[in-house]
C-alpha cells in the first residue's frame, strides 16, 4: 500500500521519463497497448475470480462482457489507428498569411492520473489508460479501495509487464485517493459519485490541473406507443439488471404511457423469469458491492414503501445470498423520493405512467426540484438517454430538444461497447471524454504551428499606419 511520498516520488519519476521521451513513436505506443492486452487475456481467470470476490458474487459472464471483451476492443482498435492518430492535421491559413502554411501537432501532455471506481474496477481503470497510453502518456492509477482483490491483481500484474516510469497502479484507502487526486497531474480524470467528482474537481483545481469527469447520474428511458413492449422489456431488463444495475450507465426509470404500464410490468417479469430462472440464487445475477452500498439502497426502498409505492419484486424470490437483492419494480413514485433524486446504482427500478410522448419528453427536460434541465440547468443532466420508438420524427425531437451525454435508440447500455464512440458526460453527469480518437486528442495537447513566409501580405501590416494598409485588412 502506498503513501504520500511513494506518489510523489513515482510521480517525479514519470515526469522524468517524459521528459527523456516527450514524444513516443507508434511503435513503443502499440508495444505498450499490446502488453496491457496480453496482461489482460492472459490473466482473465484471475481477473474474474478477484472480481468475483470483491462483490461477493460476479457473474462470469458480465465480467467477461463487461471488463474483458471492451478493453480488448478498445486495445485493437487503438494499435490498429495510433500511426494515423498521430500525423499532423494540415489547416487553412487565410490569404494574409500566405504563402505560410499551418499545422496541428498532437503532443503528449505528460503524466495522467486515474481514478476509478469499484462497479467495474478493471474496464473503468484501464480503458482511460488506453486512449492516455496511445496518446504517449505516461499513467498512473488509483483503483478503488471498496474492491481490494481486483486493485492488488491490477498492481501485481502491471508491475510484471509496465516498468513503473511507464505505467503503474498505487493502491491504498480513501485518504490515499485524496492525496492522488491532489497532484499535479497533467490531466486527471475521475470517474465515480457527483460527490466526490466535487472533491476531486477542488483538489485538481489547486493545481490548475485539466480534468476529466465520468460521474453518472439519472438516465432515464422514454417508451413510445409504438415500441414493441416484449423488446423494450428484455431489452431494458437486461440493462437495468447487468450487475444487479450498478453501472453509471443503466436504465435509472422508464417513461411509458399509462394505459401500457400493466402489459409492460408483465413483460419485465417475463424477461426477468428468463433471464434468471434461479432468481436471485442464479450464478447469472451479480450481488451487491459492499453492505454500505446494500443498506442505501434498502433504504431507498423502505421509504417508497412508506410513501404508498407499489413495489413489485420480479423473479422467483430466493433468500440464499443476502448479498444480492432482486429485481423490484417500484410504480409512479412522487418525485420527491430518493429513488428519484438519487442515482439508484442498484436493482430498483421505477415505472412511471405519462400521459403521452410529449409528457415524457417533458419529464426528461424536468429534475427532481422541478427545475428545466436543459439548456440552463447542467446539474441534473443524464449520462446516457434511452428511447425505444421507431418514429424518425420523435427521435429527431428527443436529439434537438434533450440533454445527454449520449442516446441510443431501442436499445440499453451497448453504446459503451463501440471503441470508437466516445464515453462522455454532459454537466452534472461529467465534463471530458474518452474512447476511440476522441481519446486520443483528449489526452493531446493539440499544438498549432505556422510556418511563415517573408513574401506574405502580413508583412506590410506594420505601423506607420496608413489608410492603404488599413484597407488591407477588410474590416
Amino acid at each position: 500500500m502506498a503513501d504520500a511520498r511513494a506518489l510523489q516520488a513515482r510521480l517525479a519519476l514519470q515526469r522524468h521519463a517524459f521528459a527523456c521521451d516527450p514524444y513516443p513513436t507508434a511503435q513503443v505506443r502499440r508495444d505498450r497497448l499490446a502488453r496491457l492486452a496480453t496482461l489482460t487475456r492472459n490473466h482473465r481467470d484471475e481477473i474474474i475470480q478477484a472480481i468475483s470476490q470483491d462483490f461477493g458474487h460476479r457473474a462470469e459472464a458480465e465480467t467477461r462482457l463487461a471488463e474483458i471483451a471492451p478493453l480488448l476492443q478498445a486495445v485493437h482498435h487503438a494499435r490498429r489507428h495510433v500511426k494515423r492518430w498521430m500525423r499532423p492535421e494540415r489547416a487553412a491559413v487565410p490569404w494574409r498569411l500566405k504563402p505560410a502554411s499551418a499545422r496541428l501537432l498532437h503532443q503528449p501532455l505528460g503524466v495522467v492520473g486515474i481514478v476509478a471506481p469499484a462497479h467495474f474496477p478493471w474496464q473503468l481503470a484501464l480503458l482511460p489508460a488506453v486512449a492516455a497510453l496511445a496518446a504517449g502518456n505516461r499513467v498512473m492509477i488509483k483503483p478503488s479501495e471498496h474492491t481490494p482483490a481486483t486493485s492488488k491483481l491490477m498492481a501485481r500484474l502491471i508491475a510484471r509487464h509496465f516498468a513503473p516510469e511507464e505505467l503503474c497502479v498505487m493502491t491504498g484507502d480513501a485518504a490515499l485517493g485524496a492525496a492522488f487526486a491532489a497532484l499535479p497531474f497533467d490531466h486527471l480524470l475521475f470517474c465515480g459519485s457527483a460527490q466526490n467528482g466535487r472533491e476531486v474537481a477542488k483538489s485538481a483545481a489547486a493545481n490548475l490541473t485539466p480534468l476529466t469527469l465520468a460521474l453518472g447520474g439519472k438516465s432515464p428511458v422514454i417508451v413510445a406507443d409504438d415500441a414493441d413492449l416484449t423488446h423494450a422489456a428484455r431489452r431494458i431488463a437486461f440493462g437495468k439488471w447487468f450487475n444487479a444495475g450498478q453501472s453509471c450507465l443503466a436504465p435509472d426509470h422508464v417513461l411509458i404511457d399509462a394505459s401500457r404500464v400493466p402489459a409492460f410490468i408483465e413483460a419485465l417479469r417475463e424477461a426477468v423469469n428468463t433471464f434468471y430462472p434461479d432468481g436471485t440464487a442464479s450464478k447469472d445475477y451479480t450481488a451487491i458491492l459492499g453492505a454500505p452500498q446494500r443498506g442505501r439502497l434498502l433504504g431507498m426502498l423502505e421509504q417508497a414503501q412508506d410513501h404508498g409505492c407499489r413495489v413489485i419484486p420480479l423473479g422467483v424470490e430466493q433468500t440464499q445470498q443476502e448479498a444480492k437483492l432482486p429485481p423490484t419494480l417500484i410504480i409512479d413514485p412522487n418525485e420527491g423520493l430518493d429513488v428519484m433524486r438519487e442515482e439508484i446504482f442498484g436493482p430498483w427500478l421505477p415505472v412511471i405512467g405519462v400521459r403521452d410522448f410529449d409528457a415524457a419528453l417533458a419529464l426528461v427536460n424536468v429534475d427532481a426540484d422541478g427545475n428545466d434541465r436543459a439548456p440552463s440547468n447542467t446539474e441534473a443532466r443524464p449520462l446516457a438517454l434511452y428511447a425505444f420508438t421507431r418514429d424518425p420524427a420523435r427521435r429527431q425531437r428527443i436529439l434537438a430538444q434533450t440533454p445527454a451525454g449520449s442516446v441510443v435508440f431501442d436499445d440499453i447500455l451497448w453504446q459503451g461497447a463501440a471503441p470508437t464512440l466516445p464515453f462522455v458526460g454532459v454537466g452534472g453527469s461529467g465534463t471530458g471524454s474518452y474512447g476511440g480518437e476522441t481519446g486520443f486528442r483528449h489526452f493531446s495537447h493539440q499544438r498549432s504551428v505556422l510556418s511563415s513566409s517573408p513574401r506574405n501580405t502580413a508583412t506590410r501590416l506594420v505601423p506607420p499606419w496608413r489608410r492603404w494598409k488599413l484597407r488591407l485588412l477588410g474590416y
